[in-house]
């Protein structure tokens, strides 16, 4: 009798911990995600996208990545680096995101999944204010131009510079460009529209945009190639979710107006 009574506390103690390591098999699958904080770069030097003012990450792109990991339930922790640095920490696993004005290109989908578009942008030509003499690609023939490292502008720069005649300089940050071009060390430079319309309208430089957008670019935010589709989906989702329901117009009406 008591060796039946033992069998079958034998058995009923099994069971149970059989429940129980399967339960914990269970937490720890959904505890990957739960508990992850993604990890998301963004380069400071690129008013009004992204910049620091008092100690603090400000900008579309902020408020943007913040608003859709709200509205999706996950965390993010912000890290400024060079833009040309941006995409190799991607490719690297130490960034889960990438948004950073980054233009949509057939070359950065090779190493990236993107977004849907949040932001039209374009390429544009900017001099000096006194400088009357370009208004055109067909007028860099024997012009310095400089440009950023890692960015559409610098790629189509490089595309173009045989058929125009123009020599390139490439520098790390956006305000070294601008600083370049006021002091007259380079006679323009070619940066994102909004970019550089912003950083005038918001400064004292000694700047003017010329001629028409070059480009109708597109910016995405994005993941590692392949890695990432489920965090894509909820990207995807928030920013759909941000347009529903106005708080998009509100961000980006926040930074620029027509």
């Amino acid at each position: 009798m008591k060796k039946s009574k033992m069998l079958a506390l034998l058995a009923a103690l099994v069971a149970l911990l059989l429940i129980v390591a399967a339960c914990g098999s269970d937490d720890a699958g959904s505890g990957d995600s739960e508990g992850k904080v993604y990890q998301v770069g963004i380069d400071t030097t690129y008013p009004p996208f992204e910049y620091e003012e008092d100690g603090e990450y400000k900008g579309i792109d902020v408020d943007l990545i913040r608003a859709i990991a709200e509205n999706q339930g996950f965390e993010i922790e912000l890290n400024p680096m060079d833009f040309g640095g941006i995409i190799p920490a991607v490719q690297a696993g130490q960034l889960d995101v990438a948004i950073a004005g980054m233009s949509i290109t057939d070359e950065r989908k090779e190493v990236v999944d993107f977004s849907d578009p949040y932001f039209e942008a374009g390429l544009t030509l900017v001099t000096a204010a006194s400088n009357n003499e370009i208004t055109s690609l067909e007028d860099l023939e024997g012009k310095r131009v400089v440009v950023k490292t890692g960015t559409t502008g610098a790629k189509f720069a490089e595309d173009n510079k045989d058929e125009y005649g123009y020599e390139i300089t490439t520098l790390e940050d956006s305000p070294s460009m601008f600083q370049e071009v006021s002091n007259g060390n380079a006679d323009v430079l070619i940066e994102d529209y909004p970019v550089i319309a912003y950083a005038i309208a918001q400064s004292s430089l000694d700047l003017q945009i010329v001629g028409e957008r070059l480009n109708g670019d597109n910016y995405g935010i994005a993941v590692l190639k392949g890695e990432n589709a489920d965090l894509l989906e909820k990207i995807n989702a928030g920013l759909q979710e941000l347009r529903d329901s106005g708080e998009y117009d509100e961000i980006i009406n926040t930074y620029i107006t027509e």
